[in-house]
């Protein structure tokens, strides 16, 4: 079974600059406090790399 990760943006991204925010728009988190589901993998990883100040990360 694939691992997936439960991604909560925790922190507001206005004043960071404009890559960051898109990234948070590509992995489907718009609001503060918005919980999206994804697969584990590479892609995910980096993406979440870019953005680990703010956002939060779970395995299940």
């Amino acid at each position: 079974m694939a691992t997936t990760l439960r991604i909560t943006l925790v922190k507001s991204p206005i004043g960071y600059k404009d890559d960051q925010r898109k990234t948070l728009v590509a992995l489907g988190l718009r609001r503060l406090h918005a919980t999206v589901e994804k697969d584990d993998n590479h892609s995910i990883r980096g993406m979440l790399h870019k953005v680990r100040h703010l956002v939060q990360v779970e395995q299940q």
